[in-house]
């Protein structure tokens, strides 16, 4: 297997919300330079690539000839006495989501500015689409149904080899994962025990999915897959059943107190539907088909006690997707050697499992896992 690096480019992004990505930058013409006030901070600069892995197998048997994997940094490595870097801290999107997400003016202000808790003054950050999303490569390039029936293993294998062989880091000081990125760091800190010192996984359990959260998964592949419109993949225009179906997607993310406190009434709830059905028509439903259902092959329960790496969990007390009436980290976070969680308290102005979207709300307690990290 090789790999290659193209397309270098800088990104001032900032976008918030459920996206696939973005397509790739054209160039602008040049306008006239805009006054900003003199206590504006500076955005951040991301540097942009894709590594390309060529000769790539999934888990399912399928080869590709080339996988792309679109990552951004910030920030600057820092190595010790023997060039090892020391400083890299690799951030994981949600479903449906990407790196850029994560990029955007609320978490650079809440968690990467300077004297933040992940400042890109002192930490080297990384930031990957994962296969399936964004810029990486997906069914929505065109092979469509024929893309390889990848699975959440498949997304930490290339997220390991983008840090070990394209960027040449042998070894994590921390991984940041938000939901599907959340259950991914759980996986790396099982497949790559000796890779990363520290994990934060968010709104995510150790455990496989299953009850309302494997429901709703469910239901929305059914009502893609069983719609006349969506023709085995072939579809021309976004298919009805999805349209349909992402209002409950977008209605599980939210926290219960929040849509209690937001949705007063039948004009309120219909606004929030056609909202969310706009959104979804944005939306390529091949694409969240694969993303749905690639949560398939994680169950890292029964390894939580060969863990190596401290790990601090995150979950909010109005998270529909992890109900914490289930008691999930009570029960298995005993299980990890050098384990912590924090369940934070939801209200109605939080967003129950989009807490997540909405760093400023739990920025402190990235703080506290890289204190956490520092007790050595």
């Amino acid at each position: 297997m090789t790999t290659s690096v193209r397309r270098p480019c800088v990104l001032l992004s900032a976008l918030l919300g459920l996206s696939l990505g973005c397509a790739t930058a054209r160039p602008q013409a040049a306008s006239a330079p805009v006054e900003t006030p003199a206590s504006a901070p500076e955005p951040l600069v991301a540097q942009e690539a894709d590594a390309v892995f060529t000769g790539h197998r999934f888990q399912d048997g399928t080869v590709l000839p080339e996988v792309r994997i679109h990552y951004a940094t910030l920030g600057t490595p820092r190595r010790d006495a023997s060039g090892a870097v020391t400083n890299a801290v690799l951030l994981l999107h949600w479903t449906s989501a990407s790196g850029e997400v994560l990029r955007s003016k609320p978490f650079q202000d809440a968690l990467f500015a300077p004297g933040r808790p992940l400042d890109a003054t002192k930490y080297f950050l990384i930031f990957p689409d994962s296969v399936g999303h964004g810029r990486s490569s997906k069914p929505s390039d065109g092979l469509r149904m024929k893309f390889p029936a990848y699975g959440y293993r498949d997304m930490v294998e290339l997220q390991h080899q983008l840090v070990t062989r394209t960027l040449g880091i042998r070894r994590l000081h921390a991984i940041v994962g938000l939901s599907m990125g959340g259950m991914n760091a759980w996986q790396w800190s099982e497949l790559y025990p000796d890779a990363v010192e520290g994990v934060m996984p968010i709104v995510s359990l150790p455990t496989r999915i299953a009850g309302r959260n494997l429901l709703w998964r469910r239901f929305v592949s059914g009502q893609i897959r069983n719609d006349p419109e969506w023709k085995d993949g072939l579809y021309t225009a976004p298919p009805r059943g999805w349209l349909e179906a992402f209002p409950v997607f977008r209605m599980m993310l939210d926290g219960v107190p929040h849509l209690q406190a937001t949705l007063p009434d039948a004009q309120a709830a219909d606004a929030f539907i056609s909202t969310a059905r706009a959104q979804a028509a944005g939306m390529d439903a091949n694409d969240i088909l694969y993303s749905l259902e690639s949560s398939r092959d994680y169950d890292p329960e029964g390894a939580l006690g060969d863990i190596q790496a401290r790990v601090f969990a995150l979950n909010f007390s109005d998270d529909e997707f992890n109900p914490v009436s289930l008691r999930t980290l009570e029960t298995l976070m005993p299980r990890v050697k050098r384990g912590r969680f924090v369940v934070q308290e939801g209200s109605a102005s939080s967003f129950g499992h989009f807490t997540q979207a909405h760093p400023e709300l739990w920025a402190d307690q990235v703080a506290a896992f890289l204190k956490f990290l520092e007790e050595g």
